[in-house]
């Protein structure tokens, strides 16, 4: 099997290109884990969810050969019943609006157009497993609306009961934390707190560790010292992970 095939890309690529090159990277014993991994089980989070079998650098190395996909081929792909053929629409999305946030050669239409594109995709449950949305949240929403004071679209995704679209608001703040700004990640932290669903445990326990870890470690303490009781076990772990064991067990004593 040729372990990275390469297509010669029309002038306009298409999304049946994209699948061509990603189904040439096809490995049933690999999709038989991700699967199992990805817990595509009934009942279970990803259920339904049918894998490839192509590991992430690959499908990464595959977006990259499409760099100028049109929208309507990315949202094709999106709607695609393969992971790994969202995941490189995803991948492909991150680029394009990354170009089109280029101090020099910022086009704000553009990115309104794909923030549009992402979040119906998102509302229609097409980010639909914990990798989607992390490889995506903070790369689109979160730099849309970095330099906004209207953020009512994160606190808006956090009220739907739409696993994934809580994550969604959760995850984008992650680039506002790296941008020093943990406010809103706190804001929504209050409001999630009570959805023990392990996925959002594990998504708010990370951004609140990060919080700590790269703006402010007050602000977490702050936080912890008025939440922890509400907190899942899952929650709390992550986010005092970096802290002494002294204060990570009079923190898992508040519960």
């Amino acid at each position: 099997m040729n372990p990275d095939p390469e297509v010669r890309v029309s002038e306009i690529p298409t999304a049946a290109q994209v699948r061509k090159t990603l189904a040439d990277l096809a490995n049933p014993t690999d999709a038989h884990h991700l699967q199992r991994f990805f817990k595509t089980g009934p009942g279970e989070y990803g259920e339904g969810d049918i894998f490839l079998g192509i590991r992430v650098p690959a499908t990464r190395r595959v977006a990259k050969q499409f760099p100028t996909l049109p929208l309507a081929q990315i949202d094709e792909l999106l709607d695609s019943p393969m992971h790994e053929e969202r995941l490189a629409a995803l991948f492909i999305l991150n680029a394009r609006f990354a170009d089109a946030s280029k101090p020099r050669a910022r086009d704000d239409k553009a990115r309104e157009e794909m923030v549009d594109l992402y979040l119906a995709a998102v509302r229609r449950g097409r980010v639909n497993n914990w990798d989607l949305v992390d490889a995506s949240a903070e790369n689109i929403i979160g730099p849309w609306l970095l330099d906004k004071d209207d953020r009512a679209l994160l606190f808006d995704l956090a009220q739907q009961d739409s696993l994934w679209e809580r994550r969604v608001a959760l995850l984008s703040t992650f680039a506002f934390i790296k941008a020093g700004d943990p406010s809103t990640t706190l804001e929504l932290a209050a409001i999630l707190k009570e959805d023990h669903r392990d996925l959002i445990q594990k998504a708010l326990g990370w951004m609140l560790r990060e919080v700590g870890k790269r703006v402010d470690p007050a602000a977490l303490t702050d936080f912890l010292n008025a939440n922890a009781p509400e907190l899942g076990r899952t929650a709390l772990s992550y986010a005092t992970e970096h802290l002494d064991p002294e204060q990570r067990a009079a923190y898992r004593a508040m519960r």
